[in-house]
């Protein structure tokens, strides 16, 4: 399917504004995403994530690093708490543009 600015259809949230906590891990590595969209963390900071992707690009979720929030591969990030084991699966909305 064509999915424009999103980058999955779907996504996994512990609420349905999707503005619960899903988990708080600890980066493995540097990251410096391509664009806007994604948020930015060096090795060894507290990331936050909020919601999950599926279905297209399964690797990426969201969450922020101090008051910076975006996307980040989920493989960069060490669990460390869980804060709900809800998972609702929700429709994406369009993506934050990058302007």
């Amino acid at each position: 399917p064509d999915l424009g600015r999103r980058f999955a259809e779907r996504k996994r949230c512990a609420d349905v504004e999707c503005s619960m906590l899903m988990c708080r891990g600890k980066a493995m590595r540097d990251f410096k995403g391509p664009d806007c969209r994604f948020v930015n963390f060096k090795k060894g900071e507290a990331v936050y994530v909020y919601y999950k992707l599926i279905g297209e690009s399964t690797e990426l979720w969201a969450g922020s690093v101090g008051s910076d929030f975006g996307y980040f591969p989920k493989d960069l990030l060490e669990i460390n708490h869980n804060y709900s084991n809800e998972e609702l699966e929700l429709p994406t909305d369009v993506s934050f543009i990058c302007l």
